[in-house]
């Protein structure tokens, strides 16, 4: 993809659904103390992205950004995928 304004949000999730076309749903997690106890609590968000490839599935770890708004929840694009997940019910055939 070509080089974008420096100054976008930049995200790293999990992809949760692919289920339309050209948009994925992502999970981003981050840990932050809890306010009185201290502990690490797993806050949880999820983006509508937009994959104009169409090339995301479910588990892929990718990197979002920061766009435009697109639709009326889309304002995150897909920038690349980091880690493919394994695709589930295809043995692996060794010969």
């Amino acid at each position: 993809m070509e080089e974008r304004t420096p100054h976008r949000k930049v995200r790293t999730g999990i992809v949760t659904s692919d289920k339309m076309d050209k948009t994925v749903v992502v999970r981003v997690d981050r840990t932050s103390k809890h306010p009185l106890y201290g502990k690490p609590v797993l806050k949880v968000k999820k983006y509508m992205a937009h994959d104009e490839a169409g090339e995301c599935r479910v588990g892929d770890k990718i990197i979002i950004e920061e766009t435009r708004p697109l639709s009326r929840h889309k304002r995150w694009r897909v920038s690349e995928i980091v880690e493919r997940a394994p695709i589930l019910g295809v043995a692996e055939v060794d010969e």
